[in-house]
């Protein structure tokens, strides 16, 4: 849904980097780094909301949170299927994984083919050092029942 052109990777790698360090649901504020909302995407209203930036409510980060799959509880705080939501019921629990990036619809595809080309091998380095260990049982569960489905 952003605009044909995009962001161009070289004038947000500093902060794009910073942000994607921060133990919080990134989603939203590399939304925010995005093009914004393509006009072909837009629904014929009186206002024209072309380069807008706000989430849509599409719930795709909430659906691919591993986080939220392995804990279904923490989705009983709330109905809303927004960003803003993904950071509240996640908050610093987030794993870094980056998916809920790689699935916005708002977000810039130069920024998910950074993430996929640059930091895909750092994500799978940490998590896979996180299995096995003990303090986390449901990671290996859900490693182990995602193999068995595949």
């Amino acid at each position: 849904m952003p605009l044909r052109i995009q962001r161009d990777i070289k004038e947000v790698e500093t902060i794009l980097n910073h942000i994607l360090n921060i133990n919080s649901p990134p989603v939203a504020r590399c939304r925010l780094l995005s093009s914004g909302f393509g006009p072909s995407h837009a629904l014929n209203i009186a206002e024209d909301i072309v380069g807008h930036k706000e989430c849509i409510g599409c719930g795709n980060c909430i659906d691919i949170c591993p986080i939220l799959a392995r804990e279904p509880h923490r989705r009983d705080k709330t109905a809303q299927r927004t960003s803003m939501a993904l950071e509240t019921l996640v908050g610093e629990d987030c794993d870094q994984c980056d998916s809920c990036v790689l699935v916005c619809p708002q977000v810039d595809t130069t920024i998910k083919n950074y993430i996929v080309n640059r930091r895909m091998i750092e994500v799978m380095s940490r998590l896979e050092q996180r299995l096995g260990d003990e303090d986390e049982p449901e990671l290996d569960l859900f490693v182990e029942e995602a193999i068995t489905q595949a």
